[in-house]
């Protein structure tokens, strides 16, 4: 059976083509995070799986891989009371207008406290109030001062004129290619979703994120280990021999890493980090292991079967 699809691979050969790999940049698209609605139920995600896995704080500064379309999560940890936020991409994606229109979609959502409606794994919604919202955190004395309207002024200045004397940061960084930006021991918080299976130098990365957290601080990331579209089956690319791979991968700056679970948290460990809390999904309607690709041969049961990974990890 032939697992690679083959548009990845002439998009691929494409991208080795100079004058073709210029036109083939990646280019901003309407993904989910151009939804206020998406982004305010996957920020209530985090925070109800930081809850009840011991995380108390309301974070002043956040930073967050991977924001795409737009910094409506980090709007959503402003508007939870946060004062810093941090976006970094590999490419620019976000823009002034559409993270304006957002942001004027997730006040009213705050305001009335709307319950989660964010559906899949993993599944929050036991650490939720009864109501549906992480109410345990976002106290009302938090979000009374947080939605206050003179802060609201200046969440939408710190989106369009950013001013030293705004009590509001926004800084979004794109591309990002040092640990330095970001001041050491600067972050309180760091949250990804579906974006560290796409990072081509991780163990550099997971080193800048300890750098930056504060000792004592947190991060939460949901990783998705699937293909992604690229091979028919959802883990075919361990099927894949790296010829056929590196045909498809071409000249991008990114697709995906295809480290297993094991190497995510190892790296994490290596980097200095606690592991607080590790959650896999697993599945049983991928390639069997007579299919594997040379490289993969050694691959345990666990990192082939596991299409998805969330960690809580501590500084």
């Amino acid at each position: 059976m032939t697992e690679m699809r083959l548009k990845p691979i002439a998009r691929g050969l494409l991208t080795l083509v100079p004058a073709i790999n210029d036109l083939l940049r990646p280019q901003r698209t309407e993904g989910q995070t151009a939804s206020a609605r998406y982004c305010y139920d996957l920020w209530i995600r985090h925070l109800a799986q930081l809850y009840a896995h011991g995380y108390r704080e309301t974070p002043r500064t956040v930073a967050e891989l991977g924001p795409g379309t737009t910094l409506g999560v980090g709007l959503c940890a402003l508007l939870s009371g946060s004062d810093t936020y941090y976006g970094l991409d590999v490419v620019a994606h976000s823009n002034v207008r559409l993270n304006q229109q957002i942001l004027e979609e997730l006040i009213p959502m705050f305001r009335a406290r709307t319950p989660n409606a964010l559906q899949g794994w993993p599944d929050s919604s036991s650490y939720l109030d009864a109501s549906g919202f992480p109410g345990q955190l976002l106290t009302e004395d938090i979000l009374d001062r947080a939605l206050h309207p003179e802060r609201l002024d200046a969440i939408r200045a710190a989106l369009t004129m950013p001013s030293a004397s705004n009590p509001i940061t926004i800084e979004y960084k794109a591309p990002w290619n040092s640990p330095r930006v970001i001041d050491e021991g600067a972050v309180d918080l760091i949250i990804s979703s579906s974006v560290l299976e796409h990072v081509v130098e991780l163990p550099p990365t997971y080193e800048a994120l300890y750098r930056w957290l504060r000792p004592g601080g947190w991060m939460a990331h949901q990783i998705d280990l699937k293909t992604h579209g690229i091979t028919q089956r959802w883990n075919g690319f361990r099927a894949c021999s790296e010829g056929v791979w590196k045909l498809a991968v071409g000249r991008r700056p990114y697709m995906i890493n295809r480290y297993p679970a094991s190497v995510h948290l190892q790296l994490m460990q290596q980097a200095g980090f606690k592991l607080i809390e590790q959650m896999k999904m697993f599945r049983s309607d991928g390639i069997r292991r007579e299919e594997l690709a040379p490289r993969w041969a050694d691959i345990t049961d666990d990192d082939l079967n596991c299409s998805a990974l969330y960690v809580i990890a501590t500084k």
